[in-house]
């Protein structure tokens, strides 16, 4: 017996998430870009003119090419709206930002830390089949990214997700 977990199983509730969907040369600019528009979301610029609130993780869900040795531009950036907007959630004043709302999800998960690039969520990945082992009971081509602190942060928390089949 390990002494910590690898990995482990999560449920997380349906809720609604505001969206930005970039696709961006690099991956580090389409995070980056997205996030800054939620920024200025949760800040301000909504339909109730005040900050919303901060929650964690930030999700950036990402596509592997056919080939699985690299990322697919396109990355959504998600933010979950906090609880007591959860309802009726404020308009965004970007047009580029979506509120969703996303189904229950059950994932696998792993915690890394550090600087999130194409090249370490691909070796993420890979380090993390290895672990897993050949299996179809999750998704291989569409993972999710989820940043608990300021990407400021040099050895920041984050984790991969792989996402179960319903």
């Amino acid at each position: 017996q390990c002494k910590e977990a690898a990995y482990e199983e999560r449920r997380y509730p349906a809720g609604k998430w505001a969206c930005v969907t970039k696709g961006e040369p690099l991956y580090e600019q389409s995070i980056s870009m997205s996030f800054m528009k939620l920024m200025r979301y949760i800040c301000k610029e909504n339909s109730v003119g005040c900050y919303l609130g901060m929650t964690v993780p930030v999700l950036n869900e990402i596509h592997l090419t056919k080939e699985g040795t690299k990322l697919e531009r396109e990355v959504v950036t998600a933010y979950y709206i906090p609880g007591e907007f959860q309802q009726n959630p404020p308009v965004p004043m970007d047009p580029e930002i979506h509120i969703t709302e996303r189904a229950p999800l059950q994932v696998i998960t792993r915690v890394f830390y550090g600087m999130t690039t194409e090249e370490t969520i691909l070796r993420e990945i890979s380090l993390f089949w290895e672990l897993l082992g050949s299996t179809d009971t999750v998704l291989q081509e569409t993972y999710i990214v989820a940043a608990y602190e300021n990407p400021s942060v040099p050895q920041r928390r984050n984790e991969i997700w792989f996402i179960c089949r319903a």
